[in-house]
């Protein structure tokens, strides 16, 4: 309790340089960070805990919100809670799991810094690779969410390619921003407006006779039911997107980097996951009551056209907020895996704005291509948490914790029972990738086959508005 004081300030500017030799420092942990405690140059070390909290909630309370009312009509209200509550557990623990591994080994600034423990520089990139590729099909979603945003409220006024062209360009901008510390009023102002907008539309709902996507006249089956017996295909696309709502854990770790006291991080990671958990919960299970299998994707359509419009109207901000923070991590880890250990990454030189913003120009046209490729949401969050999130937040952690405590693989009963249920979540975490990847990859198909899924590059509304 004796450095409290360092951590209650949420508005602190960024020049906190004045204030560096105020701050606990261990040399030889020092020595290891990433970003060095300095008082020339850029200090990325300013964010508190508290900050960090809310970071993290904006990174899991995102349009991830908009695809889990549909896989609950999948699974039922049991099934549905069940798997919120067990996957948000299961992720809030490798969360922790990672931030400790990190603070036994601070020069681990990312995840792949973190797997060239297990696999030497091979692993690191090729899990690098990895996370870019998923934080990529992250941006590509919000690209999508933000032209359905765009499209609804105005009535599909222009082409969706425009609308998502926007979306890139709105989201880059906003990565681009070169600190977490400097993101602070914005990633409040962002959670708080998706917040209000999910809450509106949760409201809503809850007032209309019938949902908006049934039959608007004559009698109608609500479709809600307590337990659902999913085919494999259905049934795994929806667990790996009520997977994916809490999985962003990977995201995590360069946020730690710039933390004051990244000792802190368990508060943060603990505060994130029990807020998350209970707001995903509550708002999921009232949507499916009220909307049973009528629910639009993404599911502010589901309300109606004009609480659609209101709810992305107050969301948009958010939208764009939460989807750029998982850009600006990404190009957080190309940043410095390309100026580790030079002049450049904490001075303003030319190579220094050069790379960063170059990295952001470039993930933000990934993500656009991607988006106008596969333009459905629940598609692009199933690919990515199946392909790139059950590895990074289940089989890695796992793993690392493994190497960390291989002394209990021939330990005492207790220690072996450990062991081998951090074994078993290897095995979990391949079984969602595997499964996962395939039931995405069939149903991507089939949505191509049927006609859900129009042409690349498609100017038609995605937002039901016409």
């Amino acid at each position: 309790m004796g450095h409290a004081e360092h951590d209650i300030d949420f508005d602190e500017k960024d020049n906190i340089r004045s204030h560096a030799i105020d701050r606990p420092i261990d040399e030889k942990r020092e020595a290891s960070e990433v970003f060095k405690l300095i008082e020339d140059g850029v200090d990325f070390r300013t964010v508190s805990w508290q900050r960090a909290a809310v970071i993290f909630l904006k990174i899991q309370f995102a349009m991830s919100i908009l695809s889990v009312p549909g896989s609950m009509a999948v699974l039922g209200a049991v099934g549905g809670a069940l798997s919120i509550v067990g996957w948000d557990a299961l992720n809030t623990y490798t969360a922790v799991v990672l931030g400790d591994f990190r603070n036994r080994h601070p020069e681990c600034h990312t995840l792949a810094d973190m797997c060239a423990r297990l696999w030497g520089r091979a692993g690191r990139e090729l899990v690098g690779a990895q996370l870019l590729i998923g934080q990529v099909l992250i941006t590509a979603g919000g690209i999508v969410s933000v032209s359905t945003a765009l499209n609804a409220l105005s009535d599909h006024g222009a082409c969706t390619v425009i609308f998502s062209f926007v979306a890139a360009a709105l989201i880059t901008l906003f990565s681009s921003v070169r600190t977490f510390s400097r993101l602070g009023w914005l990633t409040w102002f962002g959670f708080a407006t998706f917040f209000v907008a999910v809450f509106i539309f949760v409201v809503a709902v809850t007032q209309q006779e019938r949902p908006a996507a049934a039959p608007s006249t004559g009698p109608f089956e609500l479709g809600w039911t307590v337990i659902a017996y999913p085919g494999f295909v259905a049934g795994i696309t929806a667990s790996a997107n009520l997977f994916i709502f809490s999985s962003g854990s990977s995201m995590y770790l360069p946020v730690i980097s710039e933390m004051r006291r990244p000792q802190d991080y368990r508060k943060a990671a603990i505060l994130t996951g029990l807020l998350v958990g209970a707001m995903y919960l509550s708002f999921s299970l009232v949507i499916y009551r009220w909307c049973g299998i009528w629910i639009a994707t993404p599911a502010f359509g589901s309300a109606g056209t004009l609480f659609k419009k209101i709810s992305y109207g107050i969301a948009l901000p958010g939208l764009v907020i939460g989807v750029g923070i998982y850009q600006h991590v990404a190009a957080k880890l190309v940043f410095v895996r390309v100026l580790r250990d030079t002049r450049h990454l904490q001075e303003n030189t030319a190579i220094h704005w050069s790379v960063w913003l170059g990295t952001n120009l470039v993930l933000g046209a990934l993500g656009f291509i991607i988006a106008e490729a596969v333009p459905i949401l629940n598609y692009l969050l199933g690919l990515a948490g199946s392909l790139c999130f059950a590895p990074f937040s289940l089989i890695f952690p796992a793993l690392l914790w493994m190497q960390d405590y291989r002394s209990y693989r021939s330990g005492s009963g207790t220690q072996k029972a450990i062991y081998g249920a951090h074994a078993l979540i290897v095995l979990v975490g391949a079984f969602m990738v595997v499964g996962g990847t395939y039931g995405v990859a069939v149903s991507i198909k089939q949505a191509y086959a049927s006609g859900m899924i129009g042409k690349a590059f498609d100017c038609a509304d995605n937002s039901g508005s016409s």
